[in-house]
């Protein structure tokens, strides 16, 4: 067998994963889009664009989706840069794992049961009733988009801290050492050596969550109360109750359509960050 048999034959199961997995089904969705609407719901074949052309009238689960899921990734990403910073770089090495597993602690939950815990910290009886005690009173912050920006970002930050983290404590700490032997102080050993070796971190971190959130609707449903809808929130409403298959498979297609704009624009920027990246290190 030839080499490029071999390769084939390593890289077929694999391949069929991906086709089964995703490209049959995102296939099926896009002709679904072009349908329409049963008489009892479901779907009926056609060639349509009609369902495209009532998109606007999701534009607030977009609008949400399209402002919250940027905000997110980067609340979560200046949250989760210092703690990554301090457990690679500045934490006491006998303590580094076990601040690595309070990290985790969280995912050993539910994110529903979290989520409603926070239902009861954004609530009458949590925060705002301690902020009342002070004399800031008439705060109202369960079912508002700070509330599930507060939500996703607590969700969703250990899969920000991770990819920092395994970057940062990779990095040789030599060149810091380099950096403050020649005199740089260590906001300067910051800007021009830690940040710029940390990007590919960064880059993983953010497309993980930014990923992740676009196809949020649970944290919205608990912490928006039906006042702050995702494009998920969206898809299961017009899935499972009104049975708009047609509708909510040109939504989906949509939301697959930014989804690859927004990634692609992304990794063009870290790509152009890192190739400056290389040229300042060979100054």
């Amino acid at each position: 067998m030839t080499q490029r048999g071999r390769n084939l034959l390593l890289l077929a199961p694999a391949g069929a994963w991906f086709l089964v997995m995703l490209v049959i089904p995102l296939a099926v969705v896009i002709i679904f889009s072009f349908g329409e609407r049963g008489p009892a719901g479901g779907y009926v074949p056609a060639f349509t664009l009609e369902q495209y052309a009532n998109l606007p009238a999701r534009w607030a689960a977009f609008k949400n989706t399209l402002m919250l899921a940027p905000a997110g990734t980067l609340a979560s990403l200046l949250i989760a840069y210092p703690l990554a910073y301090y457990l690679a770089v500045r934490a006491d090495p006998r303590w580094k794992t076990v601040l690595l597993v309070l990290v985790i602690v969280p995912f050993w939950t539910s994110i529903l049961i979290r989520s409603y815990a926070w239902i009861f910290l954004l609530g009458g009886r949590g925060i705002p009733a301690l902020l009342d005690l002070i004399g800031i009173d008439n705060v109202r912050l369960i079912n508002t988009p700070f509330a599930v920006l507060i939500g996703i970002v607590y969700g969703y930050l250990p899969l920000m801290v991770f990819p920092i983290f395994v970057n940062l404590d990779r990095l040789d700490k030599r060149l810091l050492e380099a950096s403050a032997d020649l005199g740089a102080s260590p906001w300067r050993t910051f800007l021009q050596v830690t940040l710029p070796m940390s990007l590919p971190g960064i880059a993983t971190g953010c497309l993980l969550v930014f990923i992740l959130l676009m196809g949020e609707f649970l944290i919205p449903a608990i912490l928006g109360g039906g006042k702050v809808f995702f494009v998920g929130n969206a898809l299961v409403d017009l899935f499972l109750q009104s049975r708009n298959w047609a509708f909510g498979s040109a939504v989906a297609a949509t939301l697959v359509l930014l989804m690859l704009v927004s990634v692609t624009a992304y990794m063009r920027l870290i790509r152009r960050l890192g190739a400056q990246r290389e040229d300042v290190a060979l100054m």
